[in-house]
């Protein structure tokens, strides 16, 4: 073998060890060790140890809007005086006497002139009165009838029942009033009604006026 044919077989040996090693040192890592890939469990963990939920994160994976729908406690219901008819939204009248049994039986109405519903539970306040505005007789009696709430809508009306004895069966005293005043439940302005009907008991036996509760309508 000729000097010339050596060296080029040199050089081919050469640089073949040179690219061998160059590419075992592309898949070593920097202190000599094979790299590994990263796993699927490593990059999972590292995406859902950072997620946050979506809208306002409360640190627990709950939104703070759910939680405050879950601690807030439900508006109570607006009480029922909220709703009572006022004076100032109500008319009153007497009915038409509707006798019997020696007994006077007359319906004392109250109107809904306001724009709004409202409501009447109980009895009204009556008081007999002179033309100087004096209570004539003693305070009426409650009858012992259950209450109900009466619900009226503008223009609606409700009936309370007012008796007393006869005058001229009983033997009491008597006066005749010039108004019955009206008082609405839980209302401290009364409402003024001629009164039309003629004499009422106001001392002696069986001088008492007696009520019966509101309930739907005018009574006649």
């Amino acid at each position: 073998m000729t000097n010339r044919s050596l060296g080029v077989r040199r050089a081919a040996l050469l640089a073949s060890s040179v690219a061998m090693l160059g590419l075992l040192a592309g898949c070593g890592g920097g202190d000599g060790t094979a790299s590994a890939p990263p796993t699927e469990s490593g990059t999972a963990a590292s995406a859902t140890g950072t997620a946050t939920p979506s809208g306002t994160g409360t640190g627990t994976g709950v939104p703070t809007d759910a939680v405050s729908n879950s601690l807030t406690p439900s508006a109570p219901p607006s009480p029922a005086g909220g709703t009572r008819c006022h004076t100032s939204e109500l008319s009153a009248s007497v009915g038409r006497n509707d006798p019997g049994a020696g007994q006077e039986n007359f319906p004392v109405v109250l109107t809904n002139e306001s724009s709004r519903t409202c409501t009447l539970h109980g009895y009204p306040g009556t008081a007999f009165v002179d033309a100087s505005g004096k209570q004539l007789g003693p305070d009426p009696k409650r009858s012992s009838t259950e209450p109900e709430t009466v619900k009226l809508a503008p223009g609606q009306s409700a009936w309370a029942g007012l008796s007393f004895a006869n005058p001229e069966v009983s033997g009491a005293g008597t006066a005749t009033p010039a108004a019955l005043l009206v008082t609405p439940p839980d209302e401290e302005d009364p409402l003024k009604v001629t009164w039309k009907s003629g004499e009422v008991p106001v001392s002696g036996n069986e001088s008492s006026v007696r009520l019966i509760p509101f309930s739907p309508g005018t009574g006649a």
